[in-house]
């Protein structure tokens, strides 16, 4: 079956790098939002009386203050992005569950794919096209890990809960307007395959079919995601998903990151995606990173310059200045060659 949406993509990454937004949340936090401002107070009393805290809770922004939303979608956007990431991180019911909101995980996805899409239709061209990548998080459960030291058979949450919970996001998504689905900073392999499994018996049940784009996240130096795989068996086991980009954002800076993005644009023979934080953690920073924009970029055009990339961006603690100097270092540099799978007709 052929793309239904985004059909082009393959075809852009084959012919320059292209560049994937920024952080949501770090800009998200320049706003100094108050609890009353999670809630849309004053302006709505939907939320005024919920029971649990909201604040901290991204995801309800997209219903309670949506312009702070798409004004974030639009400075990525006048950076250069060609593609911005729907604000759905933890928009799944099982995220939603410690806000005691998973019944407002399909209106958070909806409403966030639709403001990303309004952002996208103001800033394409026929000579720079711009995509809504959905967002499909890996929730703070995890199918493969006890949360009981104690008891290393424990679980808090089942492969069919995930399965179900990824499903109406995914739907949600393609409903408002994705392009891609991104199933992202991944940790734990079995909550990945419970979305890749989701987003297969979406396409099967619609009859539609977009690009999935694969990224997981390496937590120390051990060179493995925390449910223990090196990135190269993290590959051979999402593999047969056929994405269109698999890569490493999160957890590290690019320094730190660049030995294993070489690793699998050594194994993968599809794009290689990279989208790091800026730098490690730094609680006295005003971003709480220290990289500069100059810093994160120089360290990317380094990957571009090498052939191991096609697609980068930024993590945590990026702007749209560092999205911007990304743009301006990759210009110049060709995209990695790889010997792309035959979709299916």
């Amino acid at each position: 079956m052929l793309y239904t949406r985004g059909a082009n993509l393959p075809e852009l990454l084959k012919n320059r790098i292209l560049v994937l937004d920024g952080a949501m949340g770090t800009l998200i936090q320049q706003f100094k939002l108050s609890e009353n401002d999670y809630r849309g107070l004053p302006q709505n009393n939907r939320f005024e009386a919920h029971p649990s805290d909201l604040k901290g809770n991204n995801e309800l922004l997209n219903i309670t203050h949506p312009e702070i939303i798409l004004d974030i979608h639009r400075q990525y956007l006048a950076a250069g992005a060609d593609l911005i990431e729907t604000n759905t991180f933890g928009a799944t019911t099982v995220a939603q569950d410690d806000y005691k909101m998973p019944e407002l995980a399909r209106e958070m996805n909806l409403a966030a794919a639709k403001l990303a899409k309004q952002a996208c239709d103001e800033f394409s061209t026929p000579e720079k096209p711009r995509f809504v990548a959905g967002a499909v998080g890996p929730t703070p459960k995890t199918a493969s890990i006890s949360p009981d030291v104690n008891d290393p058979g424990a679980r808090n949450v089942t492969f069919e809960q995930l399965r179900a919970a990824y499903r109406d996001q995914v739907e949600a998504l393609y409903e408002g307007g994705s392009d891609v689905f991104l199933v992202e900073t991944i940790f734990d392999t079995l909550n990945a395959k419970a979305a890749l499994f989701a987003i297969d018996e979406f396409f099967e049940e619609k009859g539609v079919r977009i690009p999935i784009m694969i990224s997981g996240t390496v937590t120390d130096a051990s060179g493995r995601i925390l449910s223990g795989q090196t990135v190269e068996a993290f590959w051979n086991s999402l593999r047969h998903a056929k994405p269109l980009t698999f890569g490493l954002n999160c957890a590290l800076g690019a320094a730190l990151m660049r030995p294993y993005i070489a690793e699998l644009a050594k194994v993968c023979d599809v794009a290689v995606s990279c989208y790091p934080n800026a730098g490690l953690p730094n609680p006295m920073s005003d971003t709480g990173f220290d990289e500069t924009p100059e810093m994160t970029s120089k360290l990317l055009d380094e990957f571009s310059r090498d052939g191991l990339v096609n697609l980068v961006g930024g993590c945590c603690g990026t702007t749209p200045a560092h999205i911007k100097a990304i743009v301006d270092a990759v210009a110049k540099r060709t995209t990695r060659h790889w010997d792309a799978y035959k979709e299916s007709a």
